[in-house]
């Protein structure tokens, strides 16, 4: 009866497995023992060689190791094998909670903390996810322990969607269930679609009109125009006119998109609100001129930081002020106004113009919303100017405060909050 070893084998299948593996060994050592006896060395001497030989023939057999062996397992280094559970769960990028059968949180990981504010160990799961589809979710899985997942939004400070997915753990020694709550963000995901409809829907609306135009001139062109040289040219001025605006549509689509999509990217770059209302200011210059209007700077040359993205806090008020230009050119002056206010930051683009309507102000940042349309597309504007501003400002954490009184102007004013590095 043959001996197994502990990984199921015989001694001698184990015999056989070594000699197999150090064949290129024996067939050196054999090699060297017939060079040593046709060389004519005295017996002892070629004995003590041939027994050399041998022992580094089983060393090095002995020593090399099987094909279908590990190369690296807990025994042969623990060291590889000391990270426990928390630590790994540490190290994930998705937010994850364990809790218990009464809904008591036991652990969390630091991305789960960074996503949704401190949750203190001891504290209540569903104190802190009180939307419907959280509460039913847990409670589902607790009463009959089967895993389930379910869509779930945060809105503040910004919009961000997970796919959250809680699961059973294994009982611990006292028999006290817990559970695993994970989440995996589908922002991106959700954004992108809703950027693909919302495209599609803005897009064909606001086109349709240029589009028929474009294609009401071009049947004209090609009939009763077709040999009339005056109306020829004051078509495809207006057509020219048409295909600009359509052109200035789609940027401003394209640019809102972008900003839609790093809207919860936090900004992190120091930004001197200074440099950047002197910039916009010499930089609109021209434009006002032409409109006859003059630009009053009311600026601290003091610099005054504020965390965020410069070249979008550029577009920001680039925007105001060149609105303030076409819309206020009645009032034939802007002014540009920065100054602190206790911990906040406040940076005002103020005109003297007609004015807004109180009923038109809850509704100036929607996408393609205009006071007076004739007006707007007289000026060139697509409608989606302040729109931008807003999204621009979510993801600075500011805000846009418009205050006006028909017959005297307006004002736009950011508000940044206290600012935290």
């Amino acid at each position: 009866m043959s001996i197994l070893g502990q990984d199921g084998r015989s001694l001698q299948q184990r015999a056989v497995e070594r000699l197999i593996r150090a064949r290129y060994i024996l067939a050196a050592a054999a090699f060297i023992t017939a060079l040593v006896l046709s060389s004519g060395v005295s017996g002892w001497l070629s004995f003590a060689i041939m027994m050399l030989v041998l022992f580094a023939v089983v060393v090095l057999s002995a020593a090399m190791p099987r094909a279908d062996s590990p190369a690296i397992s807990p025994a042969s280094d623990p060291a590889i094998f000391r990270l426990s559970g928390q630590q790994l769960a540490a190290q994930l990028p998705d937010p994850l909670i364990i809790f218990d059968h009464e809904g008591t949180i036991l652990y969390v990981n630091p991305a789960a903390n960074g996503a949704f504010g401190p949750l203190a160990r001891g504290g209540t799961l569903l104190m802190h996810f009180r939307a419907p589809e959280m509460q039913t979710l847990v409670q589902s899985v607790m009463t009959d322990a089967m895993p389930r997942s379910a869509d779930y939004a945060e809105r503040v400070p910004v919009e961000r969607w997970y796919r959250a997915t809680v699961l059973l753990l294994d009982k611990t020694g006292g028999g006290d269930r817990q559970y695993l709550l994970s989440f995996r963000d589908q922002t991106e995901a959700h954004r992108l679609e809703r950027m693909r409809t919302d495209f599609i829907a803005n897009a064909s609306h606001e086109l349709r009109t240029p589009l028929a135009s474009l294609s009401g001139f071009i049947e004209t062109l090609r009939g009763p125009a077709r040999n009339d040289a005056t109306a020829r040219d004051n078509f495809l001025e207006i057509m020219q006119k048409q295909a600009e605006r359509m052109a200035r549509l789609i940027d401003d689509l394209l640019s809102l998109s972008r900003i839609e999509m790093k809207a919860h990217i936090a900004v992190k770059d120091q930004v001197d609100l200074t440099v950047v209302l002197n910039h916009v200011a010499d930089s609109m210059r021209p434009l006002a001129a032409d409109l006859g209007v003059e630009i009053e700077r009311n600026i601290d040359p003091k610099p005054v930081t504020v965390l965020g993205d410069r070249d979008e806090l550029t577009q920001v008020f680039q925007n105001l002020v060149e609105n303030a230009c076409k819309y206020g050119q009645s009032g034939k002056k802007i002014i540009i106004e920065l100054k602190p206010n206790g911990e906040a930051i406040k940076a005002t683009v103020q005109d003297f113009g007609p004015g807004i309507p109180d009923e038109h102000i809850p509704r100036l940042t929607e996408r393609f919303y205009r006071i007076n349309v004739e007006t707007s597309r007289a000026q060139k504007g697509t409608g989606l100017g302040l729109a931008i501003v807003k999204h621009i400002l979510t993801r600075h954490r500011a805000r846009l405060v418009v205050r006006s009184r028909v017959g005297e102007g307006s004002s736009f004013t950011v508000v940044f909050g206290p600012q935290r590095t």
